[in-house]
């Protein structure tokens, strides 16, 4: 049996599901995938804001709210010598494994391609121009009937008790053009209820690529989701799978030395 111990220890699933019957898949022929992230959603860091007091002697004289601004700028561009996860990059990895996890069976073997989509929709100005809710009406070259959106509506992170761990809020859903919701999934991701190993902050500003490692385990938890509720003819089959190579495996970090951002 599959091992979901470590996908959805990371993976809270929202109470508003609507899942999608095998009937309704059947009917679709040219579906086109959408990920974005909401204008505002992120990376925030929420660290010393809500955990000011188990940082405050490494903050030393350094207002709490500069501390977040700071890191929440080495969470979205990262350094010179490290990058992070821009925004982009988090909402196609969400399109890119749901995608790959899908059967190779109509309609995913129809799927509008993926560049075409992005080029159609302006999707690569994803870190210059906010990812408004799309015009899918641009997509009518592509003869799509169909649309898989997958939304991120807040991400980043947060501490407790001198504990930091990534958070993300979301959504998936399919309709059709025409009208009329087939699916729906609200997803929730914390790694500090999950239980995780913590990140320090002070570390994370100083290697942005812990936050990238650590995020990118949590959107294929999120991905694996959503692509077992779009395959619900072969959801039995895929329990029966060896465990993936997906799994998240948490970084342990070391303290980091008692600096300032």
């Amino acid at each position: 049996m599959r091992s979901t111990v470590g996908f959805f220890s990371l993976l809270a699933l929202g109470c508003a599901h609507t899942p999608l019957s095998a009937e309704a898949l059947d009917a679709l022929d040219r579906p086109a995938f959408i990920a974005r992230i909401e204008e505002g959603a992120g990376p925030k860091s929420l660290v010393f804001r809500d955990d000011a007091a188990s940082y405050q002697e490494r903050l030393k004289k350094l207002d709490w709210r500069e501390a977040d601004r700071r890191l929440t700028v080495k969470l979205e561009k990262g350094t010179d010598s490290e990058r992070s996860m821009n925004r982009y990059q988090v909402a196609d990895t969400l399109r890119a494994h749901v995608l790959a996890e899908l059967p190779r069976s109509r309609p995913w073997t129809r799927v509008a391609p993926p560049a075409q989509v992005a080029s159609l929709l302006e999707s690569f100005l994803v870190d210059e121009v906010p990812a408004n809710a799309p015009d899918v009406s641009r997509l009518a070259p592509l003869m799509v009937d169909s649309i898989i959106e997958i939304v991120v509506e807040d991400y980043g992170l947060r501490s407790k008790g001198g504990k930091a761990g990534i958070y993300l809020y979301g959504y998936a859903q399919l309709y059709k053009l025409g009208g009329g919701t087939l699916y729906r999934r609200a997803f929730f991701s914390d790694e500090l209820r999950a239980g995780l190993e913590g990140l320090d902050p002070f570390q994370v500003a100083k290697r942005p690529s812990l936050f990238g490692q650590r995020i990118k385990s949590m959107l294929e938890a999120i991905a694996h989701q959503i692509a077992l509720d779009l395959s619900p003819a072969t959801r039995a089959a895929k329990k029966d799978e060896p465990p993936s190579k997906l799994e998240p495996q948490p970084s342990v970090t070391k303290p980091a030395e008692d600096d300032p951002l």
